[in-house]
């Protein structure tokens, strides 16, 4: 622990609750990790747990409006079906905006402590703005290597007068380029199932829409920390946008037994977007479709961005198996819920892997 602080209390008041975050501790001189960030063996991700045989899938979104529609569906449909996750090249979102949004999250990043501590829970003049470290660190017992701010979409005009003057401009658009995606995806992942969901049902599906920036600063003991831990998240389809550097890894399988995981790299790819599958799509499609179980490792080489936009049903919607599917399948594999009933389970219960979707489950 860095000298400065004379015990753990001390240490978390300093990142935490005065908003220092994981930068301000290693910006403090830290030369190795405090002992609440040393993640527990099972959390971490060993060479031996790598999948020998990378399977990345990468998608000329493009190609959906040419003579390989079809396949590119099929492309899809199949990276959803086994992995949960693929990459898209060709996407409409301007190579030229991906590049000034890695540029704005360093630069909201970079600002003095008092500048993000604002935004602190509590402390935020906007409840749709929210910026920390970690996941839940009231409750963690190993905390995890990450800053975050995170921004809720409402309407363009409460965006830009609310969300932070460093990024607003550049994360409001993304949100909304990458929006057409969302749709054209969703749209193939259904049309593969063989159903037709409506526009204002798609609509309801993806309404709560949010920007979550994430920064992982060096850290001098990588081995022993985790940047987020492992989980899927809750919503419909994710969109992140990672740096050059990498760190993100998808579990490959759905039931691997304790101990004897696989995990997948996902490389960086310029100008590519990683698209991964959330609960809610793979609770809407009755298990045909699988969310996807990921983690992010951290590195001693240097700061690392990451930006994914969630897309995730109003919290009053009501999601459950396709009628649809049920009828075909004989049998419904989750129960119906609303959005925020399975969010409100989530945040009370273990995170950890895919737990949260046991409360689905039939």
């Amino acid at each position: 622990m860095a000298s400065c602080f004379k015990d753990e209390s001390s240490l978390f008041r300093f990142v935490v609750k005065e908003g220092n975050g994981i930068k301000g501790l290693v910006d403090s001189g830290l030369t190795e990790v405090p002992a609440r960030y040393i993640q527990p063996p099972h959390q971490r991700i060993y060479k031996q747990q790598l999948a020998a045989s990378p399977e990345n899938i990468v998608i000329d979104l493009s190609e959906l409006d040419g003579p390989n529609h079809d396949q590119v569906v099929k492309a899809i449909a199949h990276a959803g079906e086994t992995l949960g996750f693929f990459q898209v090249v060709n996407h409409g979102v301007p190579l030229e905006l991906l590049e000034s949004l890695k540029a704005a999250a360093h630069k909201f990043f970079g600002q003095p402590a008092e500048k993000k501590a604002a935004y602190l829970k509590g402390a935020s003049s906007c409840p749709n703005v929210n910026y920390g470290t970690s996941y839940l660190p009231d409750k963690e017992d190993a905390l995890q290597w990450r800053d975050f701010v995170n921004m809720i979409y409402t309407t363009d005009a409460d965006a830009l007068e609310f969300w932070p003057n460093e990024c607003k401009q550049e994360a409001l658009e993304y949100l909304k380029t990458s929006t057409e995606i969302v749709k054209r995806l969703l749209e193939a992942l259904f049309g593969n199932l063989g159903v037709k969901v409506e526009d204002s049902r798609l609509d309801a599906l993806t309404g709560l829409r949010k920007v979550h920036m994430n920064f992982y600063p060096p850290c001098p003991n990588p081995e022993l920390t985790v940047g987020v831990m492992r989980h899927s998240d809750m919503g419909m389809l994710t969109v992140l946008l990672q740096d050059g550097i990498g760190g993100l890894y998808m579990k490959k399988g759905e039931n691997t037994p304790p101990g004897n995981e696989e995990w997948i790299e996902v490389p960086p790819i310029h100008g590519a977007l990683v698209i991964n599958i959330g609960d809610t799509l793979q609770i809407l499609s009755n298990g045909r479709y699988i969310s996807a179980e990921h983690t992010v490792r951290t590195t001693s080489t240097a700061p690392r961005v990451s930006i994914p936009v969630f897309n995730a049903p109003h919290p009053v919607v009501k999601i459950g198996p396709l009628p649809e599917l049920v009828a075909r399948d004989g049998v419904a594999r989750y129960r119906e819920l609303t959005f925020e009933e399975y969010r409100n389970n989530l945040h009370e219960k273990d995170r950890e892997g895919k737990n949260a979707l046991k409360f689905a489950t039939v």
